[in-house]
């Protein structure tokens, strides 16, 4: 069935609708994003809370209980332990992207998704039952191991299936879903956090299971996308079934052909991380290392991470720092969606510019306030904390945005099918490698830094935004197998793929 929003073939666009089969796929695979934003935001919530700091980092829980002058409000949580319990994940999940490039391309895009569903079914049985931080570790392992596998074949997913058209905002949809896993995170722990007995972490952490569920059981009926069906097995009746089927359209011979020219060209490739490094493909290689990089150093995933933390070292409860999560959780959801209703018709580049100006400015704010008002003992006023939350809010809707969903869009659309799995294993692998070393040093540079860290994660988005206003060309309304046309025009890139 139809929903009737046509596609014209003209400037290279082909003929085909939104059809419920391909948005009730869409939903499907976008639960990958629900768990990576499960993970992020309960991860945050849990070394926040104090039983579990007590039982598995007994230094941090004494650091925060102290009321001593010599330990810092911008120090208490700093605990390499503490870190790598968070960061382990990423690490996990670098080595896994890249692995599931092969799987993907060997393979499909289904099964990736498949097996990073099992795995992160495992690492929350894992969590939820351990008993030393070994245990922990493995299991946030684990999920790193799935994350990496979903977040490599989710937006390649997503980006094949979606028509030209709409192809942005149905893979904003991902991002959106990150948003979402986010704030059902903070909403769970602030709820598991009230619980007697002090147990509720293990419910925050064994949830993770049921967004995994979802997702493991719609990868085993989610159709195959026809860009992979031509690739993999040259079944070009079967792709043309599929294509059918996913636009709503009889008449898909146009798409069909560019899908099967380009796929004659992807077989020749037999070593795609060594043809990646040629110059014809130099300005997706630097994107896939530039985007996912400027996307981990605006800073977000150490205010996803920590969250609760940062808002207990402005002087909030625990129950407050935890609701205050669930605030800026909440506007992130809010500003991704309406990302995906506006990047398609106000294009990439503008959000990405007028959202990285918005980070710039909240963050300089908070990093004045807390200059100005947070010493190093005792807690900002309640006025001011309200202050810090508001910009702290303002910050992730810029990011919501821009940053967010389009840091996860722009590779996935870029790259010709013959680099395409290794292109976005490299993006993805170069986002987990950064949000490990950030959230490694984050706690360690909070300390050390103390306000001057929203100062340099600012600078670093002065930097991006200057990047995208020279340097990244707009890819909205595009065909994907068409995308080389944005850098043959492009008044920098052309003078390198030409």
């Amino acid at each position: 069935m139809a929903v009737g929003i046509s596609i014209t073939n003209e400037a290279g666009h082909y003929n085909g609708r939104i059809t419920s089969f391909v948005v009730l796929s869409c939903m499907m695979a976008a639960m990958g994003g629900v768990i990576f934003g499960y993970d992020i935001g309960i991860s945050g919530g849990v070394t926040s809370m104090e039983p579990f700091l007590k039982r598995f980092f007994h230094d941090v829980y004494t650091k925060m209980k102290e009321d001593s002058a010599e330990v810092s409000n911008y120090c208490k949580f700093d605990s390499e332990l503490l870190t790598s319990f968070t960061s382990s994940l990423y690490i996990a999940g670098l080595f896994a992207s890249l692995l599931a490039s092969s799987v993907t391309r060997a393979y499909g895009r289904t099964p990736s998704i498949l097996i990073g569903g099992v795995a992160f079914l495992a690492g929350a049985a894992l969590g939820g039952a351990a008993i030393n931080v070994y245990m922990l570790i493995l299991g946030r392992v684990l999920l790193g191991i799935g994350v990496g596998f979903a977040n490599q074949a989710v937006p390649l997913y997503l980006s094949e299936m979606a028509p030209a058209k709409y192809r942005g905002g149905m893979n904003v949809s991902f991002q959106l879903c990150v948003g979402i896993g986010v704030l059902i995170a903070n909403l769970i722990n602030y709820g598991t956090e009230k619980i007697r007995g002090g147990w509720g972490w293990r419910v925050s952490l064994a949830l993770a299971a049921v967004p995994a569920l979802v997702l493991t059981m719609g990868a085993i009926v989610l159709p195959e996308t026809p860009n992979s069906l031509i690739q993999r097995c040259n079944d070009h009746e079967r792709a043309k079934a599929t294509l059918q089927r996913v636009r709503g359209a009889n008449d898909v011979q146009a798409e069909l052909d560019d899908l099967i020219s380009a796929s004659e060209i992807s077989k020749t490739i037999k070593h795609p991380f060594k043809k990646i490094l040629q110059r014809r493909y130099r300005p997706q290689l630097v994107m896939a290392f530039a985007v996912p990089f400027f996307q981990q150093v605006t800073g977000i995933n150490v205010i996803a991470f920590y969250a609760p933390v940062l808002f207990r070292t402005i002087g909030l409860g625990e129950s407050a720092a935890l609701m205050s999560a669930v605030v800026t959780g909440a506007v992130g959801i809010v500003t991704t969606f309406a990302s995906m209703l506006l990047v398609d018709k106000v294009g990439r580049r503008r959000l990405l510019i007028s959202g990285g100006i918005l980070m710039l400015v909240t963050q300089m704010g908070v990093g004045g306030v807390m200059a100005a008002k947070l010493g190093n003992q005792g807690g900002l006023s309640k006025v001011w904390a309200i202050v810090v939350l508001l910009l702290i809010s303002s910050y992730v809707a810029g990011f919501g945005l821009s940053w967010g969903p389009l840091g996860w869009l722009i590779p996935s659309e870029i790259f010709p099918l013959e680099i395409r799995s290794a292109g976005q294993s490299i993006t993805v692998a170069v986002g987990f490698l950064f949000t490990f070393l950030v959230g490694q040093t984050f706690l360690a540079m909070l300390c050390h830094l103390k306000y001057g860290i929203f100062f340099f994660f600012g600078g670093w988005v002065a930097i991006m935004t200057t990047f995208v206003y020279f340097l990244l060309p707009e890819t909205k309304n595009l065909p994907i197998e068409k995308m080389d046309l944005v850098w043959r025009e492009h008044w920098f890139w052309k003078k390198i793929v030409v």
